[in-house]
């Protein structure tokens, strides 16, 4: 089993704090890799609905706050799918860009080797 230690960084350096996930597969795509990522991070959210969404990209209608997105009240819950293919577009049009130790990874369906403590690093470049 290997475990993913997902990295957030913005251009401007900052880094949020690393989480994990543990993955049973030696290979995925980086595709897969972002579904899981996504889908986890909008089952906690959902599940413990916080004040701030602190996801990949950011859900709509969402209004950007310091530390993250707020979603508004009446909104409800947060799509993962939809989120999930907000990401896929970002990636497409160059709005962040993943890192695999020191290898940048240029295609969605780009198979990833994963070993115990593999990080994988989203540098966000614009608005998600």
């Amino acid at each position: 089993m290997a475990t993913v230690i997902f990295v957030d960084e913005m251009t401007s350096g900052v880094r949020r704090d690393a989480w994990r996930l543990a993955v049973a597969e030696e290979r995925l795509t980086l595709r897969e890799l972002i579904r899981r990522r996504v889908h986890r991070e909008v089952a906690e959210h959902n599940a413990g609905r916080p004040e701030a969404f602190h996801g990949l990209v950011r859900p709509t209608p969402a209004e950007r706050t310091l530390n993250g997105y707020r979603q508004p009240e009446a909104h409800g819950a947060v799509d993962p799918e939809r989120q999930f293919l907000g990401a896929v577009e970002a990636f497409g049009r160059n709005g962040f860009l993943v890192l695999v130790g020191d290898r940048q990874i240029e295609e969605l369906d780009a198979e990833l080797d994963l070993r115990a403590d593999t990080e994988v690093c989203f540098v966000n470049l614009t608005r998600l």
